[in-house]
């Protein structure tokens, strides 16, 4: 088949089958994350004979690769593609490889728009143009012929004979030249190999190309075996496996190992006490010998492992430098020498490594002048990174201190999920949205978005809004756009064309929103869906709520009926793993509310019952029975929130084990346990007094059953 030669026709196609495929004309509203620099959308074409998948002879065996994944891509939508026979087309060349490639490149130009790509967009950029049956796309690199391929995934909508193909013309490279996604594997959760490589699979489909897990305590060392715990690290086999599979989907991980704070677990074991700042602390010693033989023996470790450019040492929150060991010290110095002098000694030490080294600039961006006099080398052998995950007006205070001393410096937001029942997306996105922008415009070169998992609950299905959004803002020149990317992710990500998952996933947005503006005044965090709603402090907490509850829940269970829309009009959505994580937020906002609701009516219904006891009417006695009944029967409230609790728990479980192993599960799931037999013994307590009112008409005090005294109003 003649391929491509000139921008009027494709492949060598006829005239015959162009007639077949009967284009809808109508431009098509394309749902493309990250966005891409210069895109104009085209026709359409239904792929109900497949689509034949075809690259420039000799192909690139990078680039073969690349077309392996996009073939498997469609295979895993039932999407056929023959050899040979399908009227629609996808052409794939190098560009530079033959005049055709440059017609591509030259095709998808605006208007008086230089001819050779320059510098910039040769490292990763990419062309594709309409064809008359389908598309043509070129890449300058490897990376930018893959990144082709994952902008043409996202160009299909549909699977199997259903399918359609949008064409396009599209001119695209990324603003920042480090788009990373920082994944915290040392605070309880700890996924299965076989997730990372999905995650992997995934930030490449959206252009990312870095992926720094994070551990404390979680990477098998040889040299120090005591570190890592039983079925909760990532073993140097499955190290190395990853960083291969990383690397062909054009991904470079760099492993962060703290190496001077957060290092908690390993000062716990006795024979590491001496290199502890404080006794059973987190931070080593600074002064202790030993402290930097460990620091050499694990990254000497992870050099071996992992093979690209970048090591990353954390250093971050040292809270207990100058308040052991080293207070002599810092009380005669002051903090900040003292941190950075280790600083200093850390990376002459592993200069041998011949790795640039990150470091976070939580300490260190509160030095400025310190920063400006430091040494041109340690400059050139680290890479500072900038990090905050409040939302701002300005980040500039953060990335001034390090651009303006001379570090290389990358942002690192977040996706605000940790100790939270769903992420904050509000918070997320603003956080990343701007950041990421000051970033690009004061001169940074890469984007860390960031995962942490400080309460152990965080479910790795809840983060991928957070996380495509991070790869929006890092890709996306200037200021990414919130409703851009609102109104793309279901799409793009679910193969949501109603709008319910974007709709579900805003919804969750308002549930933080409503919390945050109550008297409670914060988001939904994980004390709400845990705390005892009848303790003092769940008391203090009722009261703050109680304006808001209905609205809470009805927000949350607009969340669970768009969810259940999408998925009956459409059931071969995508990720739904994640989508069951979603649905799973939800019920546990709805919950929260359900919870103080119900805590407030049975107090009330409990008083009403007692008030009654001494009546001698038949009408009252039939009161407080089901007064009773209703605070403790087949359907009473106590059997709601058992029920409520018992679900969520199995809910949780269920989507725990979809991406993590089994390790530290228990400890979750045993507060789900504790919950349950606490309005468990609620029930036998209550029912106690029903047999007590049965026996002789007479109830126990409300205290004596754990219940408060009822709000003055209930709304």
């Amino acid at each position: 088949m003649a391929h491509r030669l000139t921008a009027a026709i494709l492949l060598g196609c006829s005239a015959s089958l162009f007639a077949q495929s009967s284009a809808n004309t109508t431009p098509p509203k394309l749902a493309l994350i990250p966005v891409p620099r210069e895109v104009a959308a085209g026709e359409t074409y239904p792929l109900t004979q497949g689509i034949e998948v075809t690259c420039a002879s000799p192909c690139d065996p990078e680039d073969a690769f690349a077309l392996d994944d996009f073939k498997t891509f469609l295979a895993s939508r039932s999407i056929a593609t023959p050899s040979a026979g399908a009227p629609i087309h996808i052409f794939v060349t190098r560009y530079g490889s033959s005049a055709n490639a440059k017609s591509i490149y030259t095709d998808a130009l605006p208007k008086g728009a230089p001819q050779e790509p320059d510098d910039a967009i040769k490292a990763e950029g990419y062309a594709i143009i309409p064809d008359k049956q389908g598309i043509a796309l070129t890449g300058f690199t490897a990376s930018g012929v893959f990144y082709a391929l994952q902008t043409a995934k996202q160009l299909i909508d549909g699977n199997g004979t259903q399918a359609v193909l949008h064409t396009a013309t599209i001119r695209d490279w990324p603003a920042l030249k480090y788009r990373g996604l920082h994944d915290d594997l040392s605070r309880g959760p700890f996924p299965t190999l076989d997730f990372m490589k999905k995650q992997l699979r995934v930030l490449a489909a959206y252009k990312v190309n870095i992926y720094s897990p994070y551990f404390e305590h979680t990477m098998q060392y040889t040299g120090h075996p005591l570190m890592q715990p039983p079925g909760g690290h990532l073993t140097q086999a499955e190290a190395r496996e990853l960083a291969a599979y990383a690397a062909k989907l054009h991904i470079t991980i760099i492993p962060e190992q703290e190496a001077f704070g957060h290092l908690h677990y390993l000062l716990n074991w006795e024979q590491y006490t001496p290199l502890a700042e404080t006794p059973h602390g987190h931070v080593l010693a600074p002064g202790a010998l030993g402290s930097t033989m460990l620091i050499r023996d694990m990254f000497t470790e992870l050099s071996n492992i992992f093979p690209g450019p970048f090591l990353h040492i954390g250093a971050d929150e040292t809270v207990d430098l100058g308040k052991g060991a080293t207070k002599p010290d810092v009380d005669t110095r002051g903090l900040g020498p003292v941190y950075l002098d280790f600083m200093q000694r850390i990376v002459t030490d592993l200069k041998p490594l011949n790795r640039r080294l990150l470091f976070w600039g939580d300490i260190a961006y509160k030095e400025p002048a310190l920063l400006k006099a430091m040494p041109a080398q340690f400059k050139r052998d680290t890479l500072a990174v900038a990090w905050e995950y409040n939302p701002h007006a300005s980040f500039d205070s953060y990335i001034t201190p390090f651009t303006n001393a001379a570090f290389e410096t990358w942002v690192s937001p977040g996706v605000n999920n940790w100790s939270r029942v769903y992420p904050n997306n509000n918070y997320a996105l603003s956080n990343i949205q701007n950041f990421t922008a000051d970033g690009e415009r004061l001169g940074a070169t890469g984007q860390l978005n960031t995962i942490w998992r400080d309460d152990g609950e965080a479910l790795a299905n809840n983060d991928w809004y957070g996380i495509l959004f991070g790869a929006e803002a890092a890709w996306h020149q200037g200021q990414a756009s919130i409703p851009v990317f609102q109104a793309s992710y279901g799409r793009s990500f679910h193969g949501d064309t109603t709008g319910s998952i974007d709709q579900a996933q805003k919804e969750l947005m308002l549930c933080h929103q409503v919390l945050k503006d109550s008297d409670y005044k914060a988001d939904g965090g994980d004390l709400l869906f845990w705390i005892d709603p009848w303790s003092s402090d769940g008391l203090k907490q009722a009261a703050q709520l109680r304006p808001v509850l209905r609205e809470l829940r009805l927000h949350a269970e607009a969340a669970l009926t768009l969810i259940a829309k999408a998925r009956v009009t459409n059931p071969n959505l995508r990720e739904t793993d994640a989508l069951d994580a979603l649905e799973l937020g939800a019920r546990r906002f709805d919950l929260i509310g359900l919870k103080f609701q119900l805590a407030d009516e049975m107090a009330t219904g409990y008083q009403h019952a007692f008030s009654l006891q001494g009546s001698k009417t038949r009408d009252d006695r039939l009161e407080v029975s089901r007064e009773l009944n209703v605070i403790n029967a087949v359907n009473g409230k106590l059997q709601d929130l058992r029920n409520n609790y018992s679900l969520l728990r199995d809910l949780y479980e269920t989507a725990w084990l979809k991406s993590n192993r089994p390790y530290f599960l228990r400890n979750n799931l045993e507060r789900y346990d504790f919950t349950i037999q606490l309005w468990l013994s609620r029930i036998d307590k209550v029912r106690t007094a029903q047999r007590q009112w049965t026996n002789d008409r007479t109830l126990p005090p409300a205290s004596d059953l754990g219940i408060p005294a009822p709000p003055a109003t209930v709304r």
